[in-house]
């Protein structure tokens, strides 16, 4: 039972994750599987380790100690890969990809930095939309993309990473809580339809009953530093200001150093993930695990 760890991991995530749907997003193998991977430990053992309960699932008192043995093989495992990790010393160049928010405003420099030291190589980080990073991941192109939002691809395997919020934002001050008519008083810049965040955007407003068609669009850009730029670049005026919607990771420090104003939908949250990605190919590769494992510690 020991030398066949991949069911003792099923057997974590599962106690982890407290679902077997979740577990299967995570471990990227269907739910049937993670279903019958617990049934041959329950099998091998001899006794019941997890129930299932309305609200999740609940170990019972064989599963509670299991789960002490397997998380303390987990532990030596890791530290066993990181010195194998030292005696491989293979050089590479390890390919991250980001989508367009998340390279240019989430990831700073020195985590990249610090990636590289964690497994003693060089990272090349590439920044494109995040269908482009799903392909370049199936080509072999890139190692791991970080991404906003989940493109479902079977090929590949979601971590959920860090929550984004996207904020209406401008260079003139304006009210921190909009009311839904006062989002016709602006002047709007807007993101081109193919975009994510224009996705979301619609999706909100189609909730509130708003229409985008009757706002004052004076331009519709690609990508967020475009955004970014176009707002900051606008003539200020207070009784009519240029606005847009972006992530709240993106204007941080000018919001924070009064350079730019951020408000947010009265009674509603913009909301959504931002993910880890890989091919299920290199589920098991030591140095993809690696950095996963540092990105997802809160290490950027």
């Amino acid at each position: 039972m020991l030398k066949d760890f991949v069911k003792l991991e099923t057997f974590l995530t599962v106690a982890r994750e407290r679902s077997f749907s979740k577990a299967s997003a995570k471990l990227g193998i269907s739910q049937p599987a993670v279903t019958q991977q617990i049934k041959f430990i329950e099998k091998y053992l001899a006794a019941k380790i997890i129930e299932r309960k309305k609200n999740g699932i609940k170990l019972t008192t064989e599963g509670e100690e299991l789960y002490k043995v397997a998380s303390a093989l987990e532990k030596h495992i890791h530290i066993a890969e990181h010195d194998i990790l030292k005696i491989i010393n293979k050089e590479i160049t390890f390919r991250l990809g980001a989508s367009f928010t998340i390279g240019n405003y989430v990831i700073p420099g020195e985590c990249l930095n610090t990636i590289g030291q964690a497994i003693n190589n060089d990272i090349n980080l590439t920044i494109q939309e995040s269908q482009i990073i799903i392909d370049q991941l199936k080509d072999r192109k890139l190692d791991v993309g970080l991404i906003e939002s989940p493109i479902i691809d079977n090929e590949m395997i979601y971590r959920e990473w860090l929550e984004d919020e996207l904020v209406v934002f401008s260079n003139t001050p304006i009210p921190k809580t909009l009311k839904t008519e006062e989002l016709y008083d602006f002047r709007w810049i807007c993101r081109e339809e193919n975009s994510h965040t224009k996705r979301i955007v619609s999706e909100v407003f189609e909730d509130l009953g708003v229409s985008c068609k009757s706002f004052n669009v004076l331009s519709e850009v690609s990508n967020t530093t475009a955004v970014l730029q176009t707002i900051k670049r606008s003539k200020k005026d207070e009784s009519n200001p240029v606005v847009s919607i972006i992530s709240k990771h993106a204007i941080a420090d000018e919001v924070q150093n009064g350079e730019l104003f951020e408000a947010r939908l009265r009674g509603i949250k913009m909301a959504r993930k931002f993910y880890i990605v890989y091919s299920k190919e290199n589920k098991h590769n030591a140095f993809v695990d690696k950095v996963v494992d540092f990105i997802l510690g809160g290490n950027c």
